[in-house]
Parts: structure tokens; sequence; C-alpha cells
């Protein structure tokens, strides 16, 4: 069986190493985005798929855009029985729709959360189900006929890396069982009028206020360790707790301080804080930040 792999992240990358594990598979060349320049020093950095492609010596492709003349014609050229697409970033054009069943696997039980960042949405909204599902691409985005869902029970305190982890784990599994039993699956529409959408996240998205608890804690768990949660003052919330989500307070109201934490009231409910990181500052537990703003009951932490 011959695949062409599309794919950029993490998630990605695990499935292209699943796909290399099988004896019956032959991954003929990999396509994924340019290298890009991270950190404070720009450092340009290959994609986490560019990396195990070339440690596999298969043929890599990173073109700026699928749509190209000639970025089109290189890829008909290839023959395939299947092209694998997982977190790729960009919508396939129909000539390579077309070329071979396109098979895409997103993190989410489509038609929910069709986007960039349907595991951090699940989060978002404290969803207790949540899953992967592998679809027949078309040109709309996240769009196509489903081929089969598998699902995972979402824990009330479920963090999105453990939670990627999860999600990734069931996708190299599905993918392959997929591939296998192609034929004898039953392609099924997906319904529209329920579809939701995520969009890509971004450091902005990290700011919270101290309106309610349990919004907020969904959004440490959906942004932790990126982009972060963090206070209009630019106080980041490195660890934290839901106490409740029932009692009514002053928003940011210090309730008590212990020997590790201290509580925190929400407009609606109440949090446990325990490391804070101040700007330009390194990340402490909250009682030395405390302790240094000289910050006791009663006042308001922001």
């Amino acid at each position: 069986m011959k695949i062409i792999f599309m794919g950029t992240p993490d998630y990605a990358q695990k499935i292209l190493e699943k796909l290399l594990s099988q004896e019956n598979i032959e991954i003929v060349s990999v396509y994924t985005q340019p290298d890009k320049p991270v950190g404070r020093k720009k450092v340009l950095t290959s994609p986490p798929v560019k990396i195990t492609a070339q440690e596999n010596n298969i043929k890599v492709y990173q073109p700026n855009r699928l749509r190209d003349e000639d970025v089109e014609k290189e890829l008909l050229t290839q023959e395939c029985d299947f092209i694998v697409v997982a977190a790729y970033g960009q919508i396939l054009p129909r000539k390579i729709l077309d070329h071979a069943p396109c098979i895409n696997l997103h993190a989410s039980i489509l038609p929910q959360y069709r986007g960039a960042s349907p595991i951090q949405q699940t989060l978002l909204n404290g969803d207790k189900l949540t899953g992967v599902t592998a679809m027949l691409m078309e040109e709309g985005l996240d769009t196509g006929d489903i081929l089969k869902i598998e699902t995972l029970k979402v824990s009330d305190d479920e963090m999105v890396e453990s939670l990627f982890d999860k999600l990734t784990d069931i996708a190299c599994e599905l993918t392959v069982d997929v591939l296998e039993n192609f034929n004898s699956l039953t392609p099924q529409k997906q319904d529209d009028e329920k579809a939701t959408h995520c969009k890509k996240i971004t450091k902005a998205d990290g700011e919270v206020k101290f309106f309610n608890a349990q919004e907020l804690y969904n959004k440490y768990r959906a942004f932790t360790p990126w982009p972060g949660i963090y206070l209009a003052s630019g106080l980041k919330l490195k660890e934290i707790k839901l106490l409740e989500t029932k009692s009514t307070n002053v928003s940011g109201k210090i309730l008590n301080i212990s020997k590790k934490s201290i509580i925190v009231g929400c407009e609606k409910g109440s949090l446990e804080i325990l490391r804070v990181q101040a700007p330009s500052k390194k990340e402490v537990d909250i009682l030395s930040y405390v302790n240094g703003k000289r910050l006791s009951l009663e006042d308001t932490l922001s």
C-alpha cells in the first residue's frame, strides 16, 4: 500500500511514525509546511514531520501553496493508493483530491469543532466526550464524509497536553484501521446544521478575568503551557485548581491564605492559586508573590 503523507506538528509526526512501522505500508513522499523561525533568536526550525521523514530517507516537499501549478504537477506524477492528511495546515485543491482517496484524521467528533483548535475547544467548553474522526477529504474545511469515529471520555481535570497524547494514540490506531479496511467502510455525510467551528489560538486568547471560575479553569486546562493564562497586569497563573462554582464574590478578592496557596474569589465560584509568574520574573509559589506584594486577606489579586 503506497501512501503520500501530509502533516506538520507532533500530532502528525506520531501518525507518520505509526505508518512507518507497518510492513504493508510504503510512504512515497511527505508534504509539510515550510521551516519557520522559532524563539527569540528566530532559529529556522523544521516541522516535526519533516524530521521524521528525513530520518527515514523519505522525500520531503514543503510548498508554500499546494495550489501552485508546479506543485500539483509534481504530486500527480507520484503513484499512490491513498493520501493521508493530519494537521497539515493547507486545504487540498481538487486535482489532488482526485488523485487518490484523501483521508484526514481530525481530533474531534465531526461535525463538531471543524477548524484549527479542536482539542483546546473541547476543554474550553468543558466537554465530557471527544474523539478522532477519519473522513474523506473534499474542498471544504473538515466537511468530508465520515469513515469512522473513535471516542474518548474527558475527565474534569484533563489538561491539553495529556488529552493531546491520548487523541494522538487513538488517531494512530484509527489511521491504520481505516487504511486496512477502507473497502468495507461506508462513508456517511456530515450534518452541516450541527457543525461548529474553532479558530487558531493566539497569545491574546490567554487573558483572563475573575468572572467565572469554571470558565477560567477551562482556559487554564486548554491553554497550558501555551499561550498560558494571565491577568491584564501580565501576571501569569501557572498552577491553579477549581474549588467550586456556586459562590458569589468580589472579582479577584483574596478569600484565604494558607501555607501553600491562596483562595481567590470569582464573581461566580472560587479558585485555589499555587504558582504565578510576574512579567519579566521567574515563576514562584504564590506565597512568595503575595508576601512580596504585601497582599493580605480582602485584597485583590490583579
